[in-house]
């Protein structure tokens, strides 16, 4: 058995200013419960966030480096001066980071700063995967059968593999968010998925060493929220349920975890507190469980020594502030509440917004924050954010825009509520570029847009199979065809667009105006004096409508694809400046806001986001042509950092070869040939920020040699 015994009773050691060594969300998140507490914070930031929501919220904020994590949220002993520079007496490390270091837990200690985590002792168990699990299996918690040792050689670890058989989960033995695992089908995918599993673990923890597991085809990914005080004392606040993932990476999660009977939430829970006790736990933690979705059996898979990234569901259905409870176990305070005292009530969904491309593989990006309009927070409705209208998300960190969290009375209705407030969730980003053409005229173009996943979280929770709980971590690629299916656009669709693009270019003609008389300087509703005509084509899916339209001030004519003029009736609604249009069409009421930005325009339905664009002039988009260079290549798919190339000039290589390695958000993406080709030039250095779009690997072009 272990012990963990102190010399003497803790002392409550009163903490009235904290250092966050974090950013975007989770700053504010610790900020905003500091300020409740009257706890003054301190703030770091990088270069890129020296601007940043966290940073203006914080009482008093401190340069930590430059952009790139290794040279600022990473600097430990960097940060550790700050913090007795500004007088704070403790650390938040947030998630993620050095939230999870033992050698900067130790450091802290060392020179008498609370690390507001727990014991480094504590986090070097759970960190290591196999550590872990040894420990806990003699704790009694359930442990998968899988490879542990620290034999990592090739031919060690694929005998092991043909040992367990498959498929097989190979993971990395530090870290977590996915990072360092990969699923190997069949024998002949170990050593390349192996490969992959060390280089990206490698890059994200510094260590290369993986463990195997069995891998269960449609497991359940059910974790307790455990809280452990300096006296002994644990407690659970019940589970959660974040089964639903991409790319390994939870997506929604949802407490307390459905279909559940109480006797297996209270054996899930009592786990999880021998778990915490096994290490001498202190402060707030999540003990991850694999649950069968057949038999409900659970396996013991990590422990995260920190708070997660969906700790608000758990405040939501205990009424508490786990934020609070982490300052307080700091100082030295008892747990708030014993285990009886902690009941639950009701239901609460988290939804991660993302900054990526569910349809494009769910890759990340990033780009400026045009247009940003969020539901309206209250007591069950929360949006937990870094960012404002403006802001940026940045390559170098993490792509969550925000995390909107809801609560119910039951699943039902928190499911309705969650889809409710994902579409009054507006983000329209676009990153422009513009250049003059030979007459001087200034044309705005839509180069590339920033995508996010609201549309899809919205898809995903009206899924039917969603709706009855019938969830696992494979849910999305089994219902792929459903979650994904054909864009079809309407003619209605094709009208409102038309309708925004009308009522833009009023409100701009009434802001340009001064006062004068010009017939376009008219507010929503007001008759013109002339009729406007205009003819657009919007490109949306491929394909372009041509849309004509005219209006008199009362009733839109619009003509789509040289169809049937239709009548409709609109309006502009006030929404405080965001244009925001009542339209009467086919027989169909509907209300909707709309963004226009450049070449893009945003609508904002019931369904979701729906983008199209302008169609440019046939002489503008020749100029851009020529801007693109000419030639086959291979373009990064998302912005990045390039680095490795793995070819050079005059190299011939086949299809399916490997050509670069770029890293985004910490994941590693493999760019490779589409075709049999010569290597021409390569785009950049390794090492070099590469942007969406942008010509990593060109290719000879054969054709044009000839």
């Amino acid at each position: 058995a272990r012990c963990f015994a102190t010399e003497a009773t803790p002392k409550v050691r009163p903490i009235n200013k904290i250092l966050i060594s974090n950013r975007g969300e989770i700053a504010c998140r610790v900020i905003r419960t500091a300020r409740k507490l009257g706890v003054r914070t301190v703030a770091v930031f990088s270069d890129p966030d020296e601007k940043s929501l966290h940073t203006q919220l914080a009482d008093e904020a401190f340069r930590v480096g430059e952009a790139a994590s290794s040279a600022s949220y990473l600097r430990g002993e960097h940060i550790l001066q700050i913090a007795k520079r500004s007088g704070a007496q403790a650390i938040h490390p947030g998630y993620g980071f050095l939230s999870e270091s033992v050698e900067f837990a130790e450091l802290c200690q060392r020179e008498g700063i609370i690390f507001m985590g727990p014991p480094s002792s504590a986090i070097r168990d759970m960190g290591i995967k196999s550590t872990s699990k040894a420990i806990m299996a003699a704790a009694g918690v359930p442990i998968i059968n899988g490879y542990h040792g620290e034999d990592q050689s090739d031919e060690c670890l694929q005998r092991e593999a043909q040992a367990i058989g498959f498929p097989l989960m190979i993971k990395a033995v530090r870290g977590g968010g996915g990072k360092g695992m990969r699923i190997a089908e069949k024998p002949e995918d170990f050593l390349t998925a192996l490969n992959s599993a060390r280089t990206e673990s490698q890059k994200s923890f510094g260590d290369s060493s993986v463990l195997l597991e069995r891998y269960v085809r449609s497991p359940r990914h059910v974790e307790v929220q455990v809280f452990a005080d300096q006296y002994g004392d644990a407690v659970y606040l019940w589970e959660r349920d974040c089964s639903v993932q991409r790319r390994h990476q939870k997506i929604i999660e949802e407490a307390p975890a459905p279909g559940l009977s109480e006797e297996l939430r209270r054996e899930l829970g009592e786990a999880a507190v021998r778990a915490a006790k096994a290490v001498g736990y202190v402060g707030a933690g999540t003990v991850e469980f694999i649950l069968d979705k057949e038999d409900l059996s659970f396996h013991f898979m990590e422990m995260n020594t920190r708070l997660q990234v969906e700790h608000p569901i758990s405040e939501m259905i205990t009424g508490t502030d786990l934020v609070e409870w982490q300052i307080r176990i700091a100082a030295g305070e008892r747990l708030p509440l014993k285990q009886e005292e902690i009941t639950r009530h009701g239901h609460a969904f988290e939804a991660r917004i993302y900054a990526e491309n569910p349809r494009g593989g769910f890759l990340p990006g990033a780009g400026p924050l045009r247009y940003l309009s969020t539901p309206q927070p209250s007591a069950e409705v929360r949006v937990e954010t870094g960012v404002r209208e403006g802001d940026e998300v940045s390559v170098h960190y993490d792509p969550m825009i925000a995390k909107l969290v809801v609560w119910g009375e039951n699943r039902s209705q928190a499911l309705n509520s969650l889809i409710a407030r994902l579409g009054e969730y507006h983000v329209s980003p676009s990153i422009l570029s513009g250049f003059a053409n030979s007459i001087n005229l200034f044309y705005f173009l839509q180069i590339s847009g920033l995508d996010t996943n609201i549309n899809f979280l919205i898809d995903l929770a009206s899924h039917p199979q969603f709706q009855q709980a019938n969830v696992h971590t494979g849910f999305i690629d089994e219902h792929f065809d459903t979650l994904f299916p054909p864009i079809v656009i309407s003619p209605q669709q094709v009208s409102q667009a038309a309708l925004a693009l009308v009522f833009n270019e009023l409100q701009a003609a009434l802001s340009n105006s001064n006062g004068t008389q010009d017939p376009f300087a008219a507010t929503a509703n007001a008759r013109l004096n002339y009729a406007l005509i205009r003819t657009y084509n919007l490109r949306a899916n491929e394909k372009v409508y041509s849309v004509a339209v005219k209006y008199d001030g009362e009733d839109v004519q619009i003509q789509v694809d040289n169809g049937e003029w239709q009548v409709i009736k609109a309006e502009r609604v006030e929404d405080g400046g965001r244009l925001k249009i009542r339209a009467n069409i086919d027989s169909n009421i509907s209300t909707y806001n709309a963004n226009i930005d450049g070449s893009s325009v945003s609508l904002f339905l019931e369904s979701g986001k729906l983008d199209f664009e302008l169609v440019q002039p046939k002489f503008l988009s020749a100029q851009v042509d020529q801007l693109g260079g000419g030639g086959s290549r291979v373009v990064a798919p998302m912005p990045g950092v390039l680095e490795k190339v793995l070819v050079k000039p005059g190299d011939l290589v086949k299809k399916g070869d490997s050509l670069a390695v770029l890293i985004a958000m910490k994941m590693e993406h493999i760019l490779k040939a589409p075709k049999d080709a010569t290597v021409k030039s390569i785009g950049g250095a390794e090492g070099d920020n590469v942007a969406k779009g942008a010509a990593v690997i060109t290719f000879v072009d054969e054709e044009a040699d000839k």
